[in-house]
């Protein structure tokens, strides 16, 4: 459905009343929530490591150990990292949480991402040729890009870059080949050098590398193959779950891409209708809504990416009621539904032909 100039207009002024409301409720039960996740994920990590330090007692222990630690690194990714990252609790001006001074345990440079996601991501939601998350540079997800050879195995490249998901992520910014083989510049809306960002990438890579598989290893003696193993596990398991996350948040069947033309001058209100058009959401319990960073209500987060995500289950009653009032379509269903979906559309768009996304304002 297209809306009219009225119609944005309307849509803009009820999505901002949605989100003034919240914001007069922040405080100190958001404030005690983050504090308590962080302390829920540092003792996950400790816990972890000792446990599988202590995994010659029993494999179990070990086992233990490597999910607890699986845990801290998801829970440091999406509920912590991602949220503070995008300064959903600057206002609280703490040491640790804030989005100018945390730094998460991934691969990834924070200053890196914030480029490349609070930016670029979130300004130019699933526009063709400007939003390079629309399927990595690596995967083809609709007509509105020309079939290639390569694409007949992309559901193996999904498969390897969901496996190394933290250093796909980190590679984003220097745009592969365009950047780091020096062919062409990346369009970026910062003065920030290739060669810093060749620094971030290989700087924050290397301390990734040399915490989990040196460092770690060295100080567990004789256990130092099961700790080096139990990290590379745990590190894999977290790469898995963010990237299927966040792929169920962005590419499910329904989903809309956008040509740049189209969107050019948007008003709020456009932009509001983009995202809502361009995002999917899944539903499940509340431990599934922490373990996701709450990406769970993808649409809420692209309409208010710098509210606290906690309170996106209560937001999403709210704005699927006013999209519906408007006729905008809201893609919601099962973990297990929207990931089917997922997977459907990356091998549909292995092969030539299928429909292009892109959708009208």
């Amino acid at each position: 459905m297209k809306l009219s100039t009225e119609q944005f207009n309307a849509l803009e002024h009820e999505l901002d009343s949605v989100k003034q409301q919240v914001q007069q409720q922040l405080g100190d039960a958001d404030a005690r929530y983050i504090r308590r996740v962080l302390l829920v994920q540092r003792l996950s990590a400790l816990s972890g490591r000792v446990l599988m330090v202590l995994g010659f007692i029993t494999p179990w222990l070990w086992l233990a150990g490597v999910l607890l630690l699986a845990l801290a690194k998801i829970l440091d990714n999406m509920e912590i990292g991602h949220n503070v990252l995008h300064g959903q609790y600057d206002w609280m001006n703490d040491p640790v949480l804030h989005s100018k001074r945390y730094e998460w345990d991934i691969a990834c440079d924070a200053g890196s991402w914030q480029r490349t996601h609070n930016f670029e991501h979130h300004t130019y939601t699933n526009i063709i040729g400007k939003d390079r998350d629309f399927g990595y540079g690596l995967l083809r997800l609709s007509n509105d890009f020309r079939w290639r050879l390569r694409n007949l195995w992309q559901g193996g490249t999904y498969l390897l870059l969901s496996m190394l998901f933290q250093w796909g992520v980190s590679y984003h910014e220097l745009a592969a080949q365009r950047v780091f083989a020096g062919k062409k510049k990346a369009d970026r809306h910062t003065q920030v050098s290739d060669s810093e960002l060749k620094k971030a990438f290989f700087g924050k890579g290397a301390r990734q590398l040399v915490k989990d598989y040196v460092f770690f290893p060295l100080i567990a003696g004789p256990m130092w193959l099961w700790v080096l193993c139990g990290n590379l596990l745990a590190n894999l398991i977290r790469n898995l779950w963010t990237s299927t996350v966040i792929f169920c948040g962005h590419f499910t069947k329904e989903v809309y891409a956008f040509d740049a033309k189209e969107c050019e001058g948007e008003s709020r209100g456009q932009w509001y209708y983009r995202q809502m058009l361009g995002s999917s959401n899944f539903t499940g319990p509340t431990w599934l809504h922490i373990l996701t960073g709450h990406l769970s209500c993808q649409i809420e987060h692209h309409l208010y990416p710098d509210i606290p995500a906690r309170h996106y289950p209560a937001m999403a009653k709210q704005v699927h009621a006013i999209a519906a009032k408007y006729g905008i379509p809201y893609n919601t269903g099962s973990f297990v539904k929207q990931y089917s979906t997922v997977f459907g559309r990356i091998m549909r768009y292995s092969l030539p032909g299928g429909a292009k996304a892109v959708k009208a304002l």
